[in-house]
């Protein structure tokens, strides 16, 4: 075999246009939008930082399935944890946090919240602000979906995209990826979990704990089993879409992050090379 062979660097794929403007322009006002509805989440719930399932909750009640706080132990301030009554230490992290010349007596510190200091109000007024902004952005990508097909031919899932699951797993576990224009059943499993679960969940939870939409739908409460329900299954999807954001970037690093950058700033995706072909 030649050098020239041996040297030979393997051949690129094309440039196609993968992104559309309407995907690309939603995409990073969702960023923004949860990267600001996520701070100010946390800041809302220092001020209350305890969740229940059901519709009693208050001081008089022991039936918090999270607890975050702070507590005096001999000489010495323990931050802890509390989940389903099981107690940890979370020290320095959650609860209590900070210098001993600065402490914070917060369930989460205060480079975790927007507003850092203290300041429920203004919390409240950002949160609300990005949540109208997402809810507004969510409904303009599904019209835009609609028309140009995305939502077709992207999400939607058909059996020949499940027969491919068990394949397409064993790839992702191995880091093997096939750059190609349609999303894998992994993706399209993961945007439409976000997209159809994930984003109007948090929306229709968030509704159900304001008193005014209450009035003129009280069914919500009803369906999510009351207002502390409802606050706690906000929270969990709140987790969810963190983990989501992790799995996201760790698949973008894994896939080539120029590409995958390249493809949701500009539309333009390098797909793989076809065996025989000359690109």
């Amino acid at each position: 075999m030649s050098d020239a062979v041996l040297n030979a660097k393997p051949a690129k794929g094309p440039l196609i246009y993968r992104q559309s403007r309407w995907t690309r322009l939603t995409h990073w006002i969702w960023a923004i939008s949860l990267f600001f509805l996520m701070l100010t989440g946390l800041q809302i719930f220092n001020a209350h930082p305890k969740l229940y399932f059901g519709h009693q909750s208050g001081f008089e009640y022991e039936n918090a399935v999270l607890d975050i706080g702070a507590k005096q132990e001999g000489n010495n301030v323990v931050g802890y944890t509390k989940v389903f009554g099981t107690e940890f230490n979370t020290t320095g992290v959650l609860g209590y946090s900070g210098s001993s010349l600065n402490p914070q007596y917060a369930a989460f510190p205060s480079y975790l919240t927007i507003p850092s200091n203290r300041n429920l109000a203004t919390g409240r007024i950002i949160h609300f602000f990005f949540a109208w902004i997402l809810v507004t952005t969510l409904f303009v990508w599904l019209v835009a979906s609609l028309i140009n097909g995305h939502l077709r031919r992207d999400l939607v899932i058909s059996g020949a995209d499940l027969k491919n699951l068990p394949q397409d797993v064993k790839n992702h576990a191995r880091l093997k990826f096939h750059h190609t224009k349609e999303y894998n059943v992994l993706q399209k499993l993961a945007y439409a979990s976000v997209l159809f679960v994930a984003f109007p969940l948090m929306i229709l939870t968030g509704l159900s704990m304001s008193p005014n939409f209450n009035a003129s739908a009280p069914f919500l409460l009803d369906i999510f089993g009351g207002r502390q329900s409802a606050r706690t299954i906000h929270f969990l999807t709140m987790l969810f879409l963190i983990g989501f954001f992790v799995v996201h970037m760790l698949m973008i690093f894994a896939a080539g992050p120029i590409n995958e950058l390249r493809s949701i700033v500009t539309g333009w995706y390098r797909v793989d090379a076809e065996p025989g072909k000359d690109h």
